[in-house]
């Protein structure tokens, strides 16, 4: 059975979404929307991303965990997804604003219709200013994406090629004095383009989990120092218990005793959620 889909009133709107000047003359809804003192973080980027893109979004929306967090994204396929899906997998509520209407006849993209459900089923938000039987056209996207833009505090940019709809909402970020964070990747990919552009335009770069928390006004060095082991996989684990005591990169590459390729992907992992980090040449817990 389809979700019940309500109009907002302008006063119910999420706090941010009020401020800036073009706000949604109606906003559709299906879900609740989450308590306003939660940090909203759009997070966008190309619907062709390569695996790097993919595993930097998962590893740091898993480092989000646990925090009063909301991941809002457009359910595109692609990064939007990517983001919509980590955050359920990590227990933070997601919001859903496509560039359609709610109704499931018209929802874009099709093939995105039961992560829409998994969205409001778990509490989480789907949000538009279209009709709910409004079909997608090519206008209505960046119309959504200074939606996105508008309701967050800031907005993560991960992969965009040069002419790409996720610039467009760095640049309504941008315009509505809202922090626009991205990630460094590959000079050698087409993907990179977005994401250098605005480090040269003065974007936040984002090394880890904690540059987001601390973009959004968080002290996450208070949460490292009590590092709970139950939320680290059988290989993190081990890293931690070998690294009791910091050491160089090869002499833990070589404790650990692990296939070369499974130790770097877990290190990478590790260093970007802001748990381990390489200081003086040696390997330590981070905190």
């Amino acid at each position: 059975m389809e979700s019940e889909i309500k109009q907002l009133t302008p006063e119910e709107y999420p706090e941010l979404l009020k401020e800036i000047n073009d706000p949604p003359k109606k906003l559709y809804i299906k879900g609740e929307l989450p308590p306003q003192e939660m940090k909203y973080l759009c997070v966008v980027g190309s619907r062709k991303y390569s695996s790097y893109g993919k595993d930097v979004c998962k590893t740091l929306i898993e480092g989000l965990r646990g925090y009063p967090i909301v991941i809002v994204s457009g359910l595109a396929i692609g990064m939007d997804s990517i983001a919509h899906e980590s955050a359920l997998e990590n227990g933070l509520t997601t919001i859903a604003v496509p560039g359609s209407g709610l109704s499931e006849s018209v929802l874009h993209p099709k093939t995105n219709k039961e992560l829409a459900r998994k969205i409001v089923s778990s509490g989480g938000t789907m949000l538009s200013e279209f009709e709910k039987d409004f079909k997608a056209t090519h206008y209505s996207f960046p119309q959504r994406n200074r939606v996105m833009a508008g309701m967050s505090h800031a907005t993560l940019i991960i992969e965009a090629e040069e002419k790409s709809g996720t610039l467009i909402t760095s640049k309504f970020a941008t315009e509505y004095n809202r922090d626009v964070l991205t990630v460094p990747a590959s000079i050698f990919s087409s993907n990179s383009f977005g994401p250098h552009m605005l480090l040269r335009l003065g974007a936040t770069p984002i090394r880890n989990s904690h540059d987001i928390l601390e973009a959004l006004g968080f002290k996450p060095e208070e949460k490292q120092q009590s590092l709970n082991l139950e939320d680290l996989s059988d290989k993190e684990k081990k890293v931690i218990e070998v690294l009791s005591t910091p050491m160089e990169r090869d002499e833990l590459i070589e404790k650990l005793d692990l296939p070369i390729q499974e130790i770097n992907v877990t290190l990478s992992a590790m260093e970007i959620k802001g748990i381990i980090k390489e200081s003086m040449g040696e390997m330590r817990i981070a905190g």
